[in-house]
C-alpha cells in the first residue's frame, strides 16, 4: 500500500471526517462495550492507513468484521477519534472508509497485553461498501475452510 497524503483541501475527506465526528459525538453516551462483539471477526494480516485531522498512522489490521476492524498499534488513538481508513484486501478492490475509534487496548507496563491497539467501527457505510465488505469476509471463509472466527 503506497503513501496516502490528505489535506484539508480534499472535500470528500473533510465531509467523511465531519460525518464521523458527528456520529462520534452523538453516540458517545452509548455503552460501547455492550456491542463490541455483535459481529463475527475474522483474522487477517493486512496493512491499513488511518488518517485523522492531525494524525496519520501506517498500521496492521488484525481482524475484520462487517462492522469494523482491529488495528494493531502501541499508540492507540482516543475513543471517538474519527478516521479515514484505507486498506486493500488481497484480490479485491481497495477500500477507503470512514471510521471511529470505539475502544482501545493500551500497552501495559507489565507486558501482559500481547495485542495492543484499537477497535475502529465503520461509519456511514454505503450499501455498496457494506456488500463489498461482506463479499471480502465470504472470500476469507471460503479460502480458509474450517477457520474459526475470532
Amino acid at each position: 500500500m503506497g503513501i496516502m497524503v490528505t489535506t484539508k483541501d480534499d472535500p470528500a475527506l473533510e465531509a467523511a471526517m465531519l460525518d464521523a465526528t458527528r456520529s462520534a459525538t452523538t453516540d458517545s453516551d452509548a455503552p460501547l462495550s455492550a456491542d463490541r462483539r455483535n459481529s463475527t471477526r475474522y483474522e487477517v494480516s493486512w496493512s491499513v492507513d488511518c488518517a485523522g485531522d492531525d494524525t496519520f498512522l501506517f498500521a496492521s489490521m488484525a481482524n475484520i468484521s462487517e462492522m469494523g476492524i482491529f488495528v494493531l498499534t502501541t499508540d492507540p488513538l482516543a475513543i471517538g477519534t474519527p478516521l479515514m481508513l484505507s486498506f486493500s484486501p488481497p484480490g479485491h478492490e481497495p477500500f477507503k472508509l470512514a471510521g471511529r475509534v470505539t475502544w482501545i487496548n493500551k500497552v501495559r507496563a507489565n507486558g501482559d497485553n500481547p495485542n495492543p491497539g484499537m477497535g475502529v467501527r465503520f461509519v456511514n457505510l454505503t450499501p455498496d461498501d457494506r456488500e463489498r465488505i461482506v463479499e471480502v469476509i465470504r472470500a476469507i471463509c471460503y479460502l480458509r475452510p474450517g477457520s474459526e472466527p475470532s
